[in-house]
This record gives structure tokens, C-alpha cells and sequence, in this order.
């Protein structure tokens, strides 16, 4: 059962990366990628949900890193991402999600069988 919960944190927390950023909340988005982050390196179970989560993790700092180093800042990280970079967050946190349910779904069928 202690392996349930950091999943669960994943799951939610990727959704919550997608429906922020494509909300135009993407500064508050980094808490749950955070929790992506964290969830994931602990899940040792699923090697490729390690992968999108850090996947996603580097993902959502490039714009936050060119936001807080450019010399023009917009007032929100929202209005300063290029909407190809906020749709390819969006993409990295739903291919995290999927991973996850993916992964969760073979695992219970290997229990089933």
C-alpha cells in the first residue's frame, strides 16, 4: 500500500502540470512539478515513469530559466512562455500521466494472470 501513495501524488500532480499551464497559472505549476519530480525518482517500480518525470521536470524549467535570466521579464511566467514551449509542458505532464496509468494497468493485469 505504501506504494500507492507516491503514484497517486504523480498521477494528480501531472494533471495538475497540464490543466495550469494550459490555464495560464504556469508559475504555480512548479509546486506540482515538484511533486512529479519527487514521486517519480521514489517509484522504483516503473523505470519509465522516472524518465517522464524528469522529462518534465526539464521541460517546465527551460522557460522558467529563460523567463528568469531574459532581460525583458513579462509580469507572469504565463505571458512570457512561447505557446509552443506551454504546449509541450502541457505534453510532457499528459505523457506522464499516461505513463502512470500504462504502467499501472500491465502491473495489474501481470497480478491477475
Amino acid at each position: 500500500m505504501t506504494t500507492q501513495r507516491p503514484t497517486l501524488l504523480v498521477v494528480i500532480s501531472a494533471w495538475a502540470v497540464a490543466v495550469m499551464v494550459a490555464g495560464q497559472f504556469a508559475m504555480l505549476a512548479i509546486v506540482p512539478v515538484a511533486l512529479v519530480l519527487y514521486g517519480s525518482l521514489r517509484d522504483t517500480n516503473v523505470p519509465l515513469l522516472r524518465w517522464s518525470g524528469a522529462a518534465l521536470a526539464a521541460v517546465y524549467a527551460t522557460p522558467l530559466a529563460l523567463w528568469a535570466i531574459g532581460p525583458e521579464r513579462a509580469q507572469s511566467l504565463s505571458k512570457d512562455m512561447h505557446p509552443a514551449l506551454a504546449g509541450l509542458v502541457v505534453a510532457a505532464a499528459v505523457a506522464v500521466a499516461v505513463v502512470h496509468h500504462v504502467a499501472r494497468s500491465k502491473k495489474s493485469v501481470a497480478n491477475a494472470g
